[in-house]
C-alpha cells in the first residue's frame, strides 16, 4: 500500500512537466513578438524620407546593424495556441545621406507589386 502511494505521488509529480499530457481547459494564450508591420505602413513609405520619417511610419526597428546603421530590420512572429507559427520580415535600407534607398522582405510596396504583373 505504502510503495503504490509513493510510485502514485511520484508518477503524477513526474508528469505534471511533460508536454504529452494535455490537461481539458488549459488556455494557451499567443505569443507575439517585433514590430507589427502592414501593408498600410509599407505603402506610405517613399523613397528620399529621412531616418527618421521612417521610424515615426514604421516604429522603432528591431534590430539596427552596429556593422551597418544603413540597414534596419523590422521582425514580427506571432505563435497562436495550436501552435501555428508566422513570421514576416521588412529590412530597410538607406543610402550614405540617412535617406531612405530600398525595402525587401515580405511587404513591398503596392506601386512595386503593380509594377511587376
Amino acid at each position: 500500500m505504502r510503495f503504490a502511494l509513493i510510485g502514485l505521488i511520484s508518477l503524477s509529480l513526474l508528469s505534471t512537466g511533460c508536454s504529452w499530457l494535455k490537461f481539458p481547459g488549459v488556455h494557451k494564450v499567443d505569443i507575439q513578438q517585433g514590430n507589427i508591420v502592414n501593408q498600410e505602413m509599407i505603402d506610405k513609405l517613399r523613397p528620399g524620407m529621412t531616418q527618421s520619417q521612417v521610424q515615426f511610419v514604421l516604429g522603432t526597428p528591431l534590430v539596427v546593424d552596429t556593422f551597418n546603421s544603413k540597414r534596419w530590420d523590422y521582425f514580427y512572429s506571432r505563435m497562436s495556441s495550436f501552435g501555428v507559427k508566422t513570421e514576416e520580415r521588412v529590412t530597410i535600407y538607406f543610402d550614405n545621406e540617412g535617406k531612405l534607398q530600398r525595402m525587401t522582405g515580405d511587404y513591398l510596396p503596392s506601386s512595386a507589386i503593380a509594377e511587376e504583373r
